[in-house]
C-alpha cells in the first residue's frame, strides 16, 4: 500500500525556503497508522526543515529510476516510510513489502527470503514462496540488512545478478521482478572492512544512496511532527489535542531526540495522557536529564564544550525553573552567575570581570551584593 502524504501547514516555524510543490509542508505516514499502535518504527515523517526537503528531492529524483537503494539512517528516522515513498513514487504496480532481517532466525532466513520447497528441512510440509516472490513487480524493502548471515549475503547478491531465485531443497530457477530497497542503522563499510559485510554486495546495494538525517539535525521537523502527533493522538484518546506552551516547545526544539522520530512520538503521547490542563508544559513531558544538550556540560568527541549546546541546556534548565515556579528567580540565577564565576577564578576579581566581560566595579557591586567580599575588600 502506498503510504499517506497529504499538505501540511504549522504555526511554530517557517523554512523560508524556496521548495518545490511536491515537497513543501507535507506529512508522510504509513498507510492504516492505526493498525500500527504498538509497531516500533516512525509513523510520521515531515518535510519542512530545509535538510528534509533536500531529502525529499533526492528521494523523487531516485524514485522512477528502477536503482537498487541503500538507505542509511539511525533507528527511528524513518527509514521504511522513505522506502515506502521511492515505492509510491517509482510507477512499478506490484505490491511494498518490508521486513526487518534482524528479526528472522538464522537457520530460517534463507527460507524466508527465497522460499523452499516440501522437506527442504523439518517442517517444510508444503512448498512456499519466499518474500523475493511475493514481492515481484513491486518492490521490497529489507531493513537492517547488515544482519544477514555471510551464507545468505552471497545468495543475495546472486538473486540481484541473476534477477532470479532458487527455493531451498529446489534446482529450478523463478524469475523475478522485484526493485531492492535496503535499510541500515550501521557503517557498513565498517562493516565490510571487518568482514561481517560482503564488499561487492555492498556495491550492488549502494547504487542510489539515501542518508536520512537524525532529528536533532533537522530541528525544523520538530514542532510539525509535535503538532500531527498531538492532533493524532488526541483523536485517539478522544479529547480536544491541548495547546503546546512556550517553555515546552523550546525544550521540545532544543532536546537532542537519540531515540529520533519514534522518541518524540512517545514523548508527545505520554504528554497527553498525563496533562492536567488545556496546555502542555515542560513537566508534563518525559525527557531524560541526561542526554543531549540536557547534560550539565555538553562536549564533541574531543572532550571539547560546545558552547552552543551547552547554552541550550542552562535554557531548557531555565524553562524548568520558570516552570517550578521557583520565587525571586532572577536574583537566584545572577547570584548563581556571579559566584560561581568567582570561585571558578579562584576569588581574582580582575580575571572574573574579564571572563563575564564586565568592569571590575561592577562586579564588586555583585559580589558586594551576595555577600562574597565586604565593603573594604582589596581586589
Amino acid at each position: 500500500m502506498k503510504p499517506n502524504i497529504y499538505p501540511y501547514s504549522d504555526d511554530f516555524s517557517e523554512t523560508g525556503q524556496d521548495t518545490s510543490p511536491s515537497c513543501q509542508a507535507r506529512v508522510l505516514t504509513l498507510p492504516n497508522a492505526t493498525d500500527h499502535t504498538l509497531s516500533i518504527r516512525a509513523k510520521a515523517m515531515v518535510f519542512n526543515d530545509p535538510k528534509s526537503l533536500e531529502l525529499c528531492r533526492h528521494v523523487e529524483l531516485i524514485a522512477p529510476s528502477g536503482a537498487n537503494v541503500l538507505i542509511i539512517g539511525e533507528t527511528g528516522t524513518g527509514k521504511e516510510l522513505i522506502a515506502r515513498h521511492i515505492h509510491s513514487e517509482s510507477g512499478r504496480r506490484g505490491p511494498f513489502l518490508a521486513i526487518n532481517c534482524g528479526a528472522f532466525n538464522e537457520n530460517l532466513v534463507e527460507a524466508e527470503l527465497f522460499g523452499h520447497e516440501a522437506g527442504a528441512f523439518t517442517g517444510a510440509q508444503q512448498a512456499r514462496p519466499g518474500w523475493f516472490e511475493a514481492a515481484s513487480g513491486g518492490t521490497l524493502f529489507l531493513d537492517e540488512v547488515g544482519d544477514l548471515p555471510q551464507a545468505v549475503q552471497v545468495k543475495l547478491l546472486r538473486v540481484l545478478q541473476e534477477r532470479q531465485v532458487v527455493r531451498l531443497g529446489s534446482r529450478k530457477a523463478i524469475p523475478v521482478d522485484v526493485r531492492l530497497i535496503a535499510g541500515t542503522n550501521v557503517d557498513l563499510e565498517k562493516a565490510v572492512q571487518a568482514g561481517h559485510f560482503r564488499l561487492d554486495l555492498f556495491y550492488r546495494l549502494n547504487v542510489a544512496p539515501v542518508s536520512i538525517p537524525p532529528l536533532r539535525e533537522r530541528r525544523g521537523d520538530i514542532l510539525p511532527l509535535v503538532r500531527y502527533f498531538m492532533e493524532y493522538y488526541g483523536q485517539k484518546l478522544g479529547t480536544q489535542p491541548p495547546r503546546l506552551s512556550h517553555e515546552a516547545a523550546k525544550m521540545l526544539e532544543l532536546y537532542q531526540w537519540p531515540g529520533n522520530i519514534r522518541e518524540l512520538e512517545n514523548v508527545i503521547h505520554f504528554a497527553l495522557i498525563v496533562s492536567q490542563s488545556d496546555e502542555i508544559r515542560p513537566s508534563d513531558l518525559r525527557l531524560p536529564s541526561f542526554s543531549g544538550p540536557l547534560a550539565s556540560l555538553s562536549s564533541d568527541a574531543s572532550g571539547k564544550i560546545d558552547p552552543e549546546t551547552t547554552l541550550d541546556s542552562l535554557r531548557i534548565h531555565f524553562c524548568r525553573l520558570l516552570e517550578a515556579g521557583v520565587p525571586d528567580l532572577l536574583e537566584e540565577v545572577e547570584k548563581v552567575i556571579y559566584t560561581t564565576a568567582f570561585e571558578y577564578c579562584r576569588e581574582n576579581q580582575v580575571k572574573t570581570a574579564k571572563e563575564l566581560g564586565i568592569s571590575r566595579n561592577v562586579l564588586r557591586s555583585q559580589l558586594k551584593r551576595f555577600g562574597m567580599i565586604g565593603e573594604t575588600a582589596d581586589a
